[in-house]
């Protein structure tokens, strides 16, 4: 199975596969509006707003696993993160990233990271590089911030 294979659900709960984002390079991260590193959607926002016209795209994927830091409603979560962070990056339904319920989503990115491979999502705003072709090239924990993370990007563009 490749990445592009995998089926998600957008937040207005229409399922598609990764297959639209083929060609690009990714940036998937779980998020929460409620956490000490949900400030991060600022620099998140900043390096879509950077890199989206070289074939850049973020994927957010809402969880709320950690202390119940995600709530909301998909819609409440879209809204929050779009007045208080600007978010114009694709948001996706909230779904499980460990666990007996872990998504297939997450599933995948875990066994097939090339870091920390096969270790269970820690918190909040792990991110997880792709290249154009599908392969996951890098694993960043929540402590890494989108600013730090920009010349792996550059690297890929």
């Amino acid at each position: 199975m490749s990445l592009y294979e995998i089926k998600v659900q957008k937040m207005d709960g229409t399922t598609v596969t990764l297959e639209e984002y083929k060609g690009k390079v990714l940036l998937l991260v779980n998020t929460a509006s409620k956490c000490g590193f949900t400030p991060q959607f600022a620099g998140l926002e900043e390096l879509y707003k950077t890199y989206k016209d070289q074939n850049f795209v973020i994927l957010g994927f809402p969880c709320n696993q950690f202390l119940r830091q995600d709530p909301g409603t998909n819609e409440e979560i879209l809204e929050f993160c779009q007045m208080n962070y600007g978010v114009q990056f694709p948001m996706f339904a909230k779904l499980n990233v460990r666990g007996k319920e872990q998504s297939e989503l997450y599933h995948y990115l875990v066994e097939n990271s090339p870091v920390l491979t096969g270790k269970s999502i820690k918190w909040n705003f792990e991110k997880f590089l792709v290249d154009r072709d599908g392969n996951i090239v890098n694993r960043f924990v929540s402590k890494d911030t989108p600013k730090s993370i920009a010349e792996h990007i550059e690297n890929l563009l």
